[in-house]
């Protein structure tokens, strides 16, 4: 069986004793649409990524759902972390959004690695350092940046791999936190500008010069 400790860089840092421990553990691949936890779920382990992506949402009262972040490898979930160090439930949930191949380590041995190695430590507060200043980025976003900025900016991203996006106004409206209703009227005024072209579940990005620009302003 292939040694997943000793492919995952991350873990170099800790014990050779902390490092046996992990690989008696076996990782699990996920197809994409997989839900792993839900508000009010009890936090069982921490999961570790090592390939795919998990997107972590929560919804409102109003049915309106907002996507906080993503967990790819090396990246820890906030929420976890939290429920485990602090014994609080899941406040939002999480999913797969791609085949996704992770470890579970469970919450006994997680909080054995905590107390006795300083090399899992520094892996675990350091990961979840970096996901809080990428919370408080969100938080800044959305308070203080317009939406269209905000729309803009992720068709940008997306568009990185390619000008055609395989994305529904909804996923849009979730990531960027806003109603689907917005992100369709923002789209359609874009469309007759000639920057974008919208299909059934696509967008097609046709100046990426003026979505640039337009994202540029909320920075």
């Amino acid at each position: 069986m292939k040694d997943w400790v000793a492919d995952t860089p991350a873990l170099a840092e800790l014990a050779p004793q902390s490092r046996l421990r992990l690989a008696g553990l076996v990782p699990v691949t996920l197809p994409a649409g997989t839900p792993l936890f839900h508000a009010g779920d009890a936090v069982q382990g921490y999961a570790m990524v090592l390939s795919g992506r998990v997107d972590v949402s929560m919804t409102g009262a109003s049915g309106r759902e907002m996507l906080l972040y993503s967990v790819e490898p090396g990246q820890s979930c906030i929420q976890t972390t939290m429920g485990l160090l602090g014994g609080d439930d899941y406040t939002a949930e999480a999913e797969t959004t791609q085949d996704t191949r992770l470890v579970l380590l469970p919450k006994p041995l997680f909080l054995t690695l905590m107390d006795s190695d300083a090399g899992f430590r520094t892996l675990v507060f350091r990961a979840f350092a970096q996901r809080f200043q990428s919370m408080m980025q969100l938080i800044e976003k959305v308070a203080f940046t317009r939406v269209e900025c905000r729309l803009a900016e992720r068709l940008v991203a997306l568009s990185s791999d390619g000008p055609v996006l395989n994305v529904t106004q909804s996923d849009l409206a979730t990531q960027v936190g806003t109603a689907r209703e917005v992100v369709s009227r923002r789209l359609e005024a874009w469309s007759r500008r000639g920057w974008v072209k919208t299909g059934r579940g696509t967008v097609e990005i046709l100046d990426p010069a003026a979505l640039t620009a337009l994202a540029a302003e909320g920075m």
